[in-house]
């Protein structure tokens, strides 16, 4: 039985330059992946999660279902933190530019974009005050000062932590999004 799909005998299609009939350009999306820094975080507190969706079974079983009752809100905060968590980025659409943090999400029209562009700065590692010389990927808007933005990638965050090719791509990927919506 020939398997054709494995096989490198076969002939393949030059990959077409259009989108694809379902690539809708007004649905969010985020133009690079999760790192793995960000998905392995988010996978132990799921994991810590479901110890904690345990102990509020085994607890309604053998104490009170007040107690187990705020156990398993506890657990359901847990698990709502880890969903936060592997949302937070940069999303991108016909209609603007979308940064999404841990508790805030900003929106920004195309129509207020002055420019997006990587630049070589002294970026927070992790998120923590500690700051490292990196990249990071700033916007300028038409209503506020350039140095009043905060950066909306930089080379040391869970998603690009020892990933600087990664960083590229993404920064390129929304620099070419502001490119061709902010003129329209």
């Amino acid at each position: 039985m020939p398997l054709s799909f494995l096989t490198a005998d076969r002939t393949f299609e030059a990959a077409s330059e259009n989108a694809l009939p379902y690539d809708d350009r007004e649905r969010w999306r985020r133009p690079y992946r999760p790192g793995p820094w960000r998905v392995g975080v988010a996978a132990l507190v799921l994991l810590l999660a479901s110890f904690v969706l345990f102990a509020a079974v085994a607890i309604a079983l053998t104490d009170s279902v007040s107690s187990a009752g705020a156990v398993l809100i506890a657990a359901l905060v847990v698990i709502v933190g880890a969903l936060r968590l592997l949302r937070i980025g940069v999303w991108v659409s016909g209609r603007g530019l979308r940064h999404v943090g841990f508790l805030v999400t900003r929106t920004v029209p195309w129509a207020q974009v002055v420019s997006v562009r990587t630049v070589q700065q002294p970026v927070r590692w992790l998120g923590l005050p500690r700051t490292v010389q990196g990249q990071a990927l700033t916007l300028v808007r038409k209503d506020r000062p350039a140095e009043d933005t905060s950066p909306l990638l930089t080379t040391h965050t869970l998603d690009f932590l020892g990933r600087p090719a990664a960083f590229d791509r993404a920064a390129d990927t929304v620099e070419a999004w502001a490119a061709e919506n902010r003129n329209r």
